[in-house]
């Protein structure tokens, strides 16, 4: 199989934009990846667009809106794993041969999609019919994950805490507006016990793009290898399942697929993004990867471990994760890969780990009833000089 690199990444801001169409959002994030990777539309072989709730031929619109025309565009959507989708279709496509440089692109407007506030429960789905939804859900797997392990609703709570500090130095974050304490995402009002609205990650509106390639000789920094990306789908869940918690499963087969063929550890992972919509899905997610011991990762957290300014890694969530930079659900997983590239590229500024080497990234779409999620995609990089 031949090799596969990033060579430019980019991202819009991320907030609520109401004042902004997706095809703003889009030709930000494409125009700084594309710069960065010193590639021109010329260049591009195929696109791959994550959106979940974006309309129909969005992704022909936003690209039609950057000057982009006549390769294969192709939309995915995998939940909240739509963007990490997108690129992952865009690995294969070059390691097998097909394609020599594609754009992968992720973007979402919450704000439009739904102007009122949450997302609108899906009612052809039987658990959100009857209002599982999934604040819902991540409740009923942090009520589990206490009893389970005896850690306490104030050590899930320090996610935020953690994550809020991230996203102050994160210029990009949707609510990079400073510290909060323990006190204050604890009295934050309750969305769903034992979660508070701090707990939970925003409506977010943007977009964020990769380029991939087999030859990053274009590229302005660093290069930076794809020594991994796996994609696995759901599978049937429910009481008798070996994963007693939901959404664990697809994270933790696809860590294992792409630790074996990258021929890393966890103990290798220096910096990490991972999937946290809510606190106690950071905390699983951790685990399911194999980053902290199974029951421990809300301690350390509480601990101060597993944060920016430790002397060892993993770092997770440098960028402020979902709960400070947001969750646009198409654009989330492309705006994880930046993240991670930035770290190793030693582009991170303030909230730079040192000397970061390799790389993950770990992005749940969740949603379907009966399965243990829609689909999960775990990658790891490698800075190689």
């Amino acid at each position: 199989m031949n090799p596969v690199w990033i060579s430019g990444v980019g991202t819009s801001a991320f907030g609520r934009l109401t004042d902004q169409a997706p095809e703003a959002l889009v030709a930000a994030a494409v125009g700084e990846a594309m710069d960065t990777a010193g590639v021109t539309p010329a260049d591009l072989d195929a696109i791959y667009l994550g959106s979940v709730f974006g309309a129909p031929g969005i992704a022909n619109r936003v690209t039609d809106h950057t000057g982009l025309h006549g390769v294969p565009i192709i939309r995915m959507e995998a939940a909240c794993a739509s963007g990490t989708t997108a690129f992952h279709e865009a690995v294969q496509n070059i390691a097998y041969g097909r394609f020599r440089t594609v754009l992968a692109i992720g973007v979402e407007h919450m704000s439009s999609a739904f102007p009122r506030g949450p997302i609108v429960p899906e009612p052809t789905d039987r658990e959100q019919r009857t209002g599982l939804a999934l604040p819902a859900l991540y409740a009923l797997q942090a009520h589990r994950y206490l009893h389970d392990t005896g850690a306490t609703a104030e050590e899930v709570a320090h996610v935020a805490v953690k994550n809020k500090r991230h996203g102050s130095l994160n210029p990009r974050a949707h609510l990079a507006k400073g510290d909060v304490t323990l006190d204050e995402v604890l009295a934050a009002p309750m969305v769903a016990d034992p979660l508070t609205r701090l707990q939970c990650c925003p409506l977010t509106d943007g977009a964020a793009a990769a380029v991939v390639t087999s030859d990053p000789g274009t590229a302005a920094g660093p290069p930076v290898e794809v020594l991994a990306s796996e994609m696995v789908s759901g599978v049937p869940w429910g009481a008798t399942s070996p994963d007693r918690y939901w959404g664990v499963g697809p994270v933790r087969r696809a860590a294992t697929a792409a630790y074996a063929a990258a021929g890393v550890a966890p103990a290798d992972v220096h910096v990490a993004e991972v999937h946290d919509a809510f606190t106690i899905g950071e905390v699983l997610a951790v685990e399911a990867l194999g980053l902290a011991e199974v029951g421990t990762a809300a301690t350390r957290i509480a601990a101060g471990e597993l944060t920016i300014g430790t002397d060892r890694g993993p770092v997770v969530n440098p960028s402020g994760g979902l709960l400070s930079r947001g969750h646009p659900l198409g654009a989330t997983g492309l705006a994880q890969l930046a993240e991670i590239t930035w770290q190793l590229r030693g582009e991170a500024a303030g909230r730079q780990f040192p000397d970061a080497r390799i790389g993950l990234v770990e992005t749940m779409g969740g949603g379907a009833a009966g399965v243990d999620g829609n689909a999960a995609v775990v990658t790891l990089l490698r800075r190689t000089r």
